[in-house]
């Protein structure tokens, strides 16, 4: 194709994709199961880290949070070494789960 020569028609579609506002239908649905799942990485991520923060006591950096023991670890410690990793994968499930559930939905209708 030469590079003066316009590209094919696209029959009027539009292949832009806004992420802050998305298509109705299975484009929207997909954006809203994203949000929710980075609100909820986010979540886990940073705000047990500021819980974590909030119910210290004294220069020893000692709370009741830090004293709970999980599986013979500090709380603290399982939370951010085995916890974290096992959510990750759970939202990557997660989020193939509902997309290849959108698949299927929005398939069935054509």
């Amino acid at each position: 194709m030469a590079k003066n020569q316009a590209p094919p028609d696209q029959s009027g579609k539009d292949l832009r994709v806004n992420f802050l506002r998305p298509r109705p239908g299975f484009m929207r649905q997909k954006v809203v199961y994203t949000w929710i799942l980075l609100i909820s990485w986010a979540f886990f991520t940073f705000g047990f880290q500021f819980l974590l923060v909030l119910t210290q006591r004294g220069a020893d950096g000692t709370g009741p949070l830090t004293e709970l023991t999980v599986f013979g670890f500090p709380l603290h410690y399982w939370f951010s070494g085995q916890f974290m990793i096992v959510w990750f994968i759970l939202l990557c499930v997660l989020f193939n789960l509902f997309i290849d559930h959108l698949t299927k939905l929005y398939r069935k209708r054509k």
